[in-house]
């Protein structure tokens, strides 16, 4: 390794052929066709670096002193480097932590607007600022040069021709999110070829686009893809950081998803699935960042400025304010790391053609520290014109005060529901006085999100995500089974509101899968029957089994990756999901622009609560302490569209109905039944009675 006196050095104190002061804007490094300009945010550094590397990142060839600042950016031009070219950067200033300065010039340290990630990193004690196992901890100061074993920020060209690829412009009403990893979507599937299986381009092969198009699904949503590490306590017990919420660069995409060039392969595998009308949405982690807490390393932000860009503990800087659960979290309020974001943001939509953002605790955005809806980082997304036509979808908590905030968003955003996931939980394991609560669920959550202008789309309803339970392990185990993880079963969640339907875990008993495979069905139904925007995690259509593991953030290995060997199988209800999807096309009131109100002006109803018998819902019947069955109409939306009469009965037994009466319906036609996969009614007339079975979700269209 080259030591810091040997290797070669130029000062700026005048320029010369390939060396000029260049511009503080745009920050990162830009090629403009004859040169690199290299700009970097540090308020607090005493003098910058810039190290040039060899094409394979292990040999440090010219180091330059950053001489130019302006507004706290650090900025020259270089008219000899071009894309390709390995960088990286050394910053100086104190070493302070008790005043929460961690500057040590020891330390390459990427740039926080690296578009691409080279050479290779390798976990050693030098990436740390701190002397590792010192009795003064991270008080205590590193000397070792970690360039070797670190990542490098590559010179980029992001010019790209995007041909006739046309984005689909799906309205947030027609939307229907598919949750998926890339590497675990693809893995195992057969019709892939198996060198880009678990790729960004395995995303793009026609098997999988005919699923996807197959399940009527309208977006795919992304676990992260920006560059993340491994953490090393995982390596050293044989394990990864699958999920990827451990993130190093905001700008730059994770190469292990890569059979090529990192940004062409994902750039292409965007516009194919763009040609298949499928939007792409990313799962964004701007709450924090893979350098933990005190006693993390020093591979990037830490190093450059930690004062400006965490939050510090308000009466000891040494230490971070966390409401992440990571050790740290980014300070968006700082107006630098604000415009680090939005740049961020902004890159993904101009250079990869990104259709929205699924926000990870996204509170903690709005933290200033406490939660502000109001907080800069909402209003820069509200008004930015790139970001106009984005989906915006936030996780609406985080670890810290006040952090639970479904519905505390401003307008224009969408959440998670977890309103309504806990409610077709509890209701389809056999919980009773549910019914209120089930019908505010079915009808967007409007005490959580009608207000301020927004619309029922602002609910995202989901039954199983990433975290936590598959489906299948959702009716398969009571507890959770995570003894792979290492942590002996400590981690994840204790409250899944499951149910094993009989006994935990595979069985070969026909009545406990029967069950098992009737409440999967019904999840499905009421996920999709529900108004909002309904999202599916990728392989609960074909029975994805975790074996009970419900944090499986570690399991990059068939725990994590989706199984597709129940493809055709009972288990399979891909064409039960299509149907789904096909009816949400079909019937407008499942994807309204207005909330339901009941009982209108007019006397008409968009929504109208019946009891079994098929009469009007009272206050006594709403109060019913143990009613497990729930139906209504929602009214189509013009005067020629078809009512839906809509059935869910979580009772153990059948409940005897009536067919309810409405303006100029002859007939009830079923177009689902989940007692057997396919109707058992094919129609009813008003006042008529019938049975609706146990434990099933029933719909009927009205014919005129």
């Amino acid at each position: 390794m080259l030591s810091h006196r040997l290797l070669p050095s130029i000062s700026f104190l005048k320029s010369n052929g390939h060396i000029a002061p260049g511009s503080p804007h745009p920050l990162g490094a830009t090629w403009d066709g004859r040169g690199t300009n290299f700009a970097l945010f540090s308020a607090n550094a005493t003098k910058v670096e810039l190290c040039l590397f060899d094409t394979d990142g292990r040999r440090e060839g010219q180091r330059v002193t950053v001489p130019e600042r302006t507004d706290d950016v650090w900025h020259v031009y270089l008219s000899h480097v071009s894309p390709g070219q390995l960088y990286g950067y050394r910053v100086h200033g104190p070493y302070a932590p008790e005043a929460g300065h961690r500057f040590n010039c020891n330390k390459l340290l990427i740039d926080p607007y690296s578009k691409r990630l080279g050479g290779h990193f390798v976990w050693n004690d030098a990436h740390f600022g701190y002397r590792t196992g010192s009795k003064h901890a991270d008080l205590s100061f590193d000397k070792r040069d970690n360039a070797r074993s670190m990542y490098k920020s590559v010179v980029v060209d992001t010019a790209h021709s995007w041909g006739h690829s046309r984005r689909p412009r799906t309205s947030w009403e027609e939307t229907i999110i598919y949750e998926a990893h890339v590497k675990g979507l693809t893995k195992l599937r057969d019709d892939i070829p198996e060198g880009i299986r678990g790729t960004f381009r395995g995303l793009s092969e026609p098997g999988m686009v005919a699923h996807l198009r197959r399940l009527g699904v309208t977006a795919i949503e992304l676990l992260p893809i920006h560059a993340f590490v491994d953490d090393r306590y995982l390596l050293d017990r044989n394990l990864r950081n699958y999920w990827g919420y451990n993130t190093l660069s905001f700008f730059a995409p994770e190469a292990r998803y890569a059979q090529g060039d990192v940004v062409n392969d994902f750039r292409s595998t965007v516009a194919v699935l763009h040609d298949a009308r499928i939007e792409v949405i990313l799962d964004v982690v701007y709450n924090h960042t893979c350098e933990g807490n005190q006693l993390g390393p020093t591979l990037c932000y830490r190093g450059i400025d930690n004062a400006s860009y965490y939050w510090l503990h308000p009466e000891d800087a040494r230490y971070y304010d966390d409401f992440t659960g990571t050790g740290n979290s980014l300070k968006l309020a700082h107006p630098r790391v604000l415009q680090m974001a939005m740049d961020s943001l902004r890159h993904w939509v101009e250079t990869y053609h990104i259709d929205g953002f699924r926000f990870d605790l996204a509170s903690t955005l709005g933290r200033g520290p406490s939660f502000d809806r109001n907080a800069p980082f909402f209003a820069a997304v509200q008004q930015d014109p790139v970001l106009a036509n984005a989906k915006m979808i936030a996780e609406p908590w985080d670890l810290g005060l006040g952090g639970y905030q479904v519905g505390g968003f401003p307008t224009g955003w969408s959440e998670w529901n977890d309103v309504y996931r806990k409610t077709v939980r509890r209701f389809w394991r056999g919980e009773g006085n549910l019914i209120g609560d089930l019908a505010h669920a079915m009808t967007a959550s409007a005490a959580q999100f009608q207000h301020d202008g927004r619309g029922p789309r602002a609910s995202i309803n989901h039954v199983t995500v990433h975290d936590g339970f598959t489906l299948f392990d959702l009716y398969s185990y009571d507890s959770k089974h995570n003894e792979a993880n290492g942590e002996e079963n400590r981690d994840g969640s204790d409250d899944n509101v499951s149910a094993n339907c009989g006994i935990e875990g595979a069985t070969d008993d026909t009545n406990i899968l029967a069950m098992r495979r009737r409440l999967r069905a019904n999840q499905l139904a009421t996920l999709f029957l529900a108004q909002g925007v309904p999202l599916l995690l990728a392989g609960d259509e074909v029975g994805n089994s975790q074996s009970g593991n419900n944090n499986a953030y570690c399991q990059d290995d068939e725990i994590g990756w989706v199984d597709w060997s129940k493809t055709g199988s009972d288990d399979d209800m891909t064409d039960l999901v299509g149907r789904l999807t096909g009816m949400r096309r079909r019937f407008p009131q499942l994807r309204p622009h207005r909330w339901v109100e009941g009982k209108k002006a007019d006397g008409s109803y968009d929504v109208k609560w019946l009891t079994p018998s098929g009469g009007e819902m009272t206050e006594q019947d709403w109060n019913f302490p143990d009613g497990r069955f729930l139906s209504y109409i929602l009214a189509a939306p013009g005067k020629d569209g078809e009512p839906l009469f809509i059935m869910l009965n979580g009772a153990d037994e059948p409940v005897e109905i009536a067919f309810p009466e409405w303006p100029d319906i002859r007939q009830w036609q079923c177009v689902l039944d989940t007692s057997n996969g396919h109707p058992n009614a094919p129609a009813g007339k008003p006042g008529e009675s019938w049975s609706a079975q146990a434990r099933t979700v029933l719909a009927f269209a009205g014919l005129q």
